[in-house]
């Protein structure tokens, strides 16, 4: 018992050292996921424990090891067409809508934020590929934001082990997009190019990215806490076109949530900016040049 107290101690400030840097909070009753995500960290740096640790990370000269620590402690769950009736209201419904809406400008803007590992971004990259003779001569743009380096460096790779390949993704597809390289998979070249990978936090944006039709912003807010949720509402809202869509993760929602974005009635599990009278994409006014 004497030796409980530091090691609830440790976990505490490095799940706080997590939710300030990411936004992302651990539940106390899950904090044993610190010490099995930091375990191989642990032994690659000879650090007999955690204490031990958060006294290393306590220098200011030790930012990369805390950057390290931070990356292992976040959820990067992540697989191909997660939630697959999300994917085909956006194939059946958001993207035809937003086509005839964007048909004079011949232009689609996409942003995955919180993209983990690539799958999500690719995935929507099939679905317009898939259909490619209806976007003939438009100027598709998919971006994939993490805040995590590790992450985007293996979805800039495009290379899949055979148990992700699996996960979500039909044979058509695995075998139409993916080719076998060795115990791994890799994405169509051509498919890589439709999607742009790069680093940035939601909370705390690097770069302006400019305005995007569809944000799918998918199994990250809830796993923040209400008041950065709010936050990370309010980035959404400034980077959504006025008539464009929000997707969320199948367990999440705007309501009660925020007051910027309604439920788009016609098209489950998407939402529009909250605009008096505006009940989903179609009741909109007219299309933008």
């Amino acid at each position: 018992m004497i030796h409980a107290q530091p090691a609830a101690d440790a976990t505490r400030i490095l799940a706080g050292l997590l939710e300030t840097r990411t936004g992302q909070q651990i539940a106390p009753s899950r904090y044993w996921r610190i010490q099995t995500a930091l375990a191989p960290l642990l032994k690659h740096h000879a650090i007999p424990d955690l204490d031990a640790l958060v006294a290393v990370l306590s220098d200011p000269e030790n930012e990369r090891l805390l950057q390290e620590s931070l990356e292992l402690m976040l959820n990067n769950e992540s697989f191909f067409f997660r939630d697959i009736a999300l994917f085909a209201t956006l194939r059946s419904e958001a993207l035809p809508q937003l086509r005839e809406r964007r048909a004079a400008r011949k232009s689609l803007r996409i942003w995955c934020a919180g993209c983990s590992t690539g799958q999500e971004a690719y995935s929507v990259a099939m679905l317009i590929d898939t259909d490619r003779e209806l976007w003939d001569g438009w100027n598709i743009e998919i971006v994939g934001t993490d805040i995590s380096a590790s992450v985007i460096a293996k979805a800039r790779s495009g290379r899949y082990t055979q148990f992700e390949i699996q996960r979500g993704l039909s044979v058509d597809y695995m075998l139409r997009y993916f080719t076998q390289d060795g115990e791994d998979w890799v994405i169509d070249p051509r498919l890589q190019q439709m999607v742009r990978f790069q680093e940035d936090n939601i909370l705390k944006p690097r770069t302006e990215k400019g305005r995007f039709d569809i944000i799918l912003c998918r199994n990250v807010l809830m796993y923040f806490a209400p008041e950065t949720r709010s936050i990370a509402y309010a980035k959404l809202e400034q980077t959504l076109e006025d008539d464009g869509l929000l997707m969320l993760g199948a367990a999440e929602t705007v309501m009660d949530q925020t007051a910027l974005f309604s439920s788009a009635r016609e098209m489950r599990g998407l939402h529009c900016k909250a605009v008096p009278g505006r009940t989903g994409l179609s009741a909109l006014p007219p299309p933008l040049a």
